[in-house]
């Protein structure tokens, strides 16, 4: 598959972004899309994930209850809505797919053959 990012920009803390990630070839169908971020100086971490086929998703712990990530499944889209965000939140955004992982795994980078481009997200205080 082939991912195309994008939604991030620049917000004040307390303010909501939509990214968004689509497949420009292939289907999501069978595997998990993920969303990472990377602060400058700092490694990729994993930030929200889904399940394409059942819907089931999971968080790191400092984002649940303040993002949401969900998937439409005519439109080949997987999004992440981010509410209440933070200074800390500030990074460039990455969705990650991949069919072939297994549970113990979805957290990690190194899981992850298919790669969006970058989206920036800077929110101010």
């Amino acid at each position: 598959v082939q991912l195309q990012a994008c939604g991030g920009g620049f917000v004040q803390a307390g303010g909501s972004l939509r990214l968004s990630c689509a497949t420009s070839r292939g289907t999501f169908r069978c595997y998990v899309v993920s969303w990472f971020r990377q602060a400058p100086g700092k490694e990729r971490e994993f930030v929200a994930g889904i399940k394409w086929n059942g819907g089931h998703t999971f968080y790191k712990d400092s984002v649940r209850g303040r993002f949401t990530i969900s998937r439409d499944i005519v439109q080949n889209t997987n999004y992440l809505q981010m509410d209440s965000l933070q200074p800390e939140d500030t990074a460039a955004y990455y969705c990650a797919a991949e069919s072939r992982i297994i549970t113990s795994t979805t957290r990690a980078p190194s899981a992850y053959n298919y790669w969006g481009q970058g989206t920036l997200v800077t929110v101010s205080s």
